[in-house]
């Protein structure tokens, strides 16, 4: 996952959403996150892969827009398989509520997200920080919304 040359600093794990911003290359909500990506390694969970293509399987997109995506995916992002330790984590984030005092507990697929982001200790780029409350020892960095999705009468 690391080169000797690479820092903590210099990985991020993307959520699906900001991934998917991205991916899209155009709009204010990939504007709001490159930043969080230029310079750094960018890596994915397996989640995020699988949820991307649901989502293209989903639409029916044609194979040339398959093959479009994972000819992105091989240009240099890192995606983060699961293993033994990233079970043990997802099992114990299994026990963990979002807040104190909540009874929500976390999403399965957000669970495994959060896990690979512990077990390799990167911090987590998410457009959804809520659903990754309370999570111990995770590091979110989020963006808040721009003012115009913002309703002023609040």
């Amino acid at each position: 996952m690391t080169s000797p040359t690479t820092t903590a600093s210099d990985r991020v794990l993307l959520d699906t959403d900001v991934f998917s911003f991205l991916l899209k290359g155009k709009g204010d909500n990939a504007e709001r996150y490159r930043r969080h990506v230029n310079g750094k390694t960018v890596a994915v969970s397996f989640v995020t892969i699988g949820e991307i293509y649901a989502g293209l399987f989903k639409k029916g997109v044609s194979q040339a827009a398959l093959d479009e995506f994972e000819a992105k995916l091989h240009a240099g992002v890192v995606i983060i398989p699961y293993n033994l330790d990233i079970c043990v984590a997802y099992g114990r984030l299994s026990l963990e509520k979002t807040a104190e005092g909540s009874d929500r507990t976390i999403a399965p697929n957000d669970r495994w997200i959060a896990a690979c982001a512990l077990h390799h200790r990167l911090p987590l780029v998410t457009n959804n920080a809520r659903h990754f409350e309370g999570i111990t020892g995770l590091t979110v960095i989020t963006e808040p919304a721009p003012a115009s999705s913002q309703n002023p009468l609040l």
